[in-house]
């Protein structure tokens, strides 16, 4: 496999007889030749469903303004499986993703009841 490292600083652009091409191609075109490319399988409905956990998770998360690690510490979850969670490896079974819920809908609360 051949790694390839974006420069920021200078995105690869498409000439204009490239931008041509897929200017003239229609959504179900452009649909199907991305479905052919071996090289860029369609998610499955259970990866889309870890993308949007793990997106879940991090937005709550950000809401509190907290890093990870002090995320972790003030509400007692294991900081393994939050980066598990928000780097979608895992997802949140549904006693998690309430506790999630109520930290951000009352944070205040809840470190009131943890004390």
């Amino acid at each position: 496999m051949t790694r390839f490292n974006l420069d920021r600083t200078n995105l690869p652009m498409l000439d204009s007889s490239q931008a041509a091409r897929l200017d003239a191609m229609t959504d179900a075109e452009l649909t199907a030749q991305a479905a052919d490319d071996p090289d860029n399988p369609p998610l499955t409905d259970d990866e889309l469903a870890r993308i949007a956990s793990a997106r879940r998770v991090r937005a709550i998360r950000a809401q509190t303004g907290l890093s990870q690690q002090r995320f972790a510490a003030t509400y007692r979850i294991n900081l393994a499986r939050l980066r598990d969670l928000e780097q979608g490896r895992s997802r949140a079974d549904s006693a998690l993703l309430a506790y999630l819920t109520v930290i951000e809908g009352e944070p205040e609360a809840v470190l009131r009841a943890l004390g």
